[in-house]
């Protein structure tokens, strides 16, 4: 076994499918970034780093897949919070769309 290739292979298919992944965790609900941290691994048992996270959100946001706002807090710090876009929308579902269609595929010659 090529421990090593599987490790570069785990950490590209993990790096892919972060942003469907976020989009998946806030089609329902809005997160600030900790808590959308806590959802993924909740959900997906993935571990994402704050220094990863973060990067994403603000590509989604630039693609205008999420948007932000801030929310002030009786104590502590202000908190972003990331919510859909109707383009987020538009693009999960196409998403869903094609990753269903390659989970298909990818059955249909690992058996």
């Amino acid at each position: 076994m090529n421990i090593g290739f599987l490790h570069k292979w785990k950490s590209q298919v993990k790096k892919g499918t972060l942003a469907f992944i976020a989009l998946n965790v806030l089609k329902d609900n809005e997160y600030y970034g900790y808590e959308l941290i806590e959802q993924v691994k909740k959900h997906t048992k993935i571990e994402i780093a704050e220094g990863t996270l973060y990067p994403l959100l603000n590509r989604l946001k630039k693609e205008n897949l999420v948007t932000s706002k801030w929310v002030e807090q009786e104590s502590g710090i202000p908190r972003k919070y990331y919510t859909l876009t109707p383009t987020g929308e538009e693009t999960l579902l196409q998403m869903r769309t094609f990753w269903f269609d390659l989970e298909k595929s990818i059955k249909k010659i690992s058996k």
